[in-house]
């Protein structure tokens, strides 16, 4: 099981104005390759940025507050954000985290068609994604 870092999620009110910052200011492009084939009638339909430098994503994602409670899920992430890491084995680095005590939310399908997604907290409380990419039809 390998683990590397992928992107950046920074959440907003508005994700325009936060794409523009990180565009004009940042000099960071559109993300057009990479990404998750977005799955909008499953729990979180909204507004997303992709950018991107060449070698790291940056996610700019709308807030939303009710997320984990309509999706059963104890951590959100479109509270605050998150860190995000890509697996090569997500069943293996899941079995990895039960073994070490860790629990975490299942986003499988809620958010995108193709990366299964898993989320959970640091000892600091900040948001940590590790996803794998998954096959689509």
């Amino acid at each position: 099981m390998k683990v590397w870092l992928h992107h950046v999620n920074y959440v907003t009110d508005d994700v325009d104005r936060l794409r523009r910052f990180y565009a004009d200011v940042m000099g960071l492009g559109e993300q057009a390759d990479d990404l998750p084939v977005r799955e909008m009638q499953r729990g979180y339909s909204g507004d997303v940025a992709f950018l991107g430098d060449g070698d790291m994503q940056m996610h700019l994602a709308q807030k939303d507050l009710g997320l984990g409670f309509r999706t059963g899920n104890v951590v959100n992430p479109v509270e605050r954000g998150h860190l995000a890491f890509r697996t090569d084995d997500i069943a293996a680095f899941k079995k990895h985290l039960e073994a070490q005590g860790i629990p975490y939310s299942d986003y499988a399908g809620v958010a995108t068609a193709s990366w299964h997604q898993i989320f959970f907290l640091d000892p600091e409380g900040n948001v940590v994604e590790v996803h794998q990419v998954m096959e689509t039809e």
